[in-house]
């Protein structure tokens, strides 16, 4: 399998997440070619700040390798990571982060800042930003755009 292979896995965990009417965000977690972690966002329904997909997914792989470090691992997102995803893919030890769409409000691979190029940082991740983004992108555009013609009832 490819990065785009990878970020297609990815991509229907966040259409899982957006079944839940959460927001569409997918990662999976890569070993030697096999995908050892998977996870979706599910901060609503787990009432759960943290449950964003890259930490659903680091924490799968952490529960299935039996170690909290996850060295040589790559993980593949379908929105470019904010600030509390990137540090626990820091600590983790992930290798690789390869995300979809970039977020200009929240992504800090590069879009607001870059957390991964920090050198005062004791690891660094390599990045790779756009693989299947306009699929990625469409999906939270649309997810947005239903969420906004919703009526709301009193």
């Amino acid at each position: 399998m490819n990065d785009e292979d990878y970020m297609r896995v990815a991509l229907e965990q966040a259409r899982e997440a957006g079944s839940c009417d959460e927001v569409p965000v997918g990662a999976v977690v890569v070993l030697d070619g096999e995908i050892v972690g998977r996870g979706f966002n599910q901060p609503i329904g787990r009432h759960d700040p943290t449950a964003h997909a890259e930490v659903m997914a680091l924490r799968d792989a952490a529960a299935r390798l039996g170690n909290y470090r996850l060295p040589g691992c790559e993980l593949y997102v379908t929105l470019e990571p904010c600030a509390m995803c990137s540090g626990a893919i820091m600590h983790s030890r992930i290798a690789r982060v390869v995300f979809g769409a970039r977020d200009p409000k929240t992504g800090v691979a590069g879009s607001v800042i870059d957390l991964f190029a920090e050198s005062r940082l004791n690891h660094h991740a390599t990045i790779s930003g756009g693989v299947l983004a306009e699929e990625c992108g469409g999906l939270l555009s649309s997810f947005f755009a239903a969420r906004r013609g919703r009526t709301l009832v009193a």
